[in-house]
């Protein structure tokens, strides 16, 4: 198993674009199995690349039972119902703020065989999807905040004992599940 650790705000691979991937070779397909073992722990909905240090597009998720990755996605459709959302992001831990979302939303992408495929989801898995490809685009989940919220984001973060310290992830140990990355899984 490689679960890698997560970035925290601050780095500026969370806010640099990605590159697409060109190349499905064994680089590719342990990005993407390191993508997956890290969001397997509890509490984690999605991780996106950057969040481990690679600018690369690709991500994983794991929602509500729901399990895989998407190697060059891109939103095809978002509906035009929104959702509120309690939004958090393991690079911003500990903080929650509302955040809208579509309610429904369609990514496409490619597999490690660089085969089409297709994500779409409501609810949670519609905020993970619509979530992780921000991160891949070089935004992160408060940049959408209004900009009073965004002030008080960004001044929780300073007061934030993790930024403050420069302390390491907290490690997911049996039996003590982490809150999830969006607030709901």
């Amino acid at each position: 198993m490689s679960m890698r650790p997560i970035v925290r705000f601050g780095d500026p691979v969370l806010t640099s674009p990605t590159a697409p991937v060109t190349s499905f070779d064994g680089h590719t397909e342990k990005l993407v199995r390191d993508l997956l073992d890290t969001v397997d722990a509890p509490g984690r909905a999605g991780v996106a690349a950057t969040q481990i240090g690679v600018g690369l597009r690709v991500f994983s998720y794991d929602v509500e039972g729901r399990t895989g990755y998407v190697i060059n996605p891109q939103i095809a459709e978002l509906s035009d119902e929104l959702q509120d959302c309690d939004e958090g992001c393991l690079s911003i831990p500990q903080l929650w703020y509302h955040t809208e979302r579509a309610q429904r939303a369609v990514v496409t992408g490619v597999d490690l065989r660089n085969e089409p495929i297709t994500v779409e989801g409501t609810g949670l898995m519609a905020q993970c999807l619509q979530h992780e490809t921000d991160h891949l685009d070089g935004m992160l989940y408060i940049d959408r905040l209004s900009k009073e919220d965004r002030k008080r984001a960004l001044r929780d973060i300073r007061r934030s004992d993790w930024f403050l310290t420069g302390g390491q992830e907290p490690q997911a140990q049996p039996g003590n599940a982490l809150p999830s990355a969006f607030g709901g899984a």
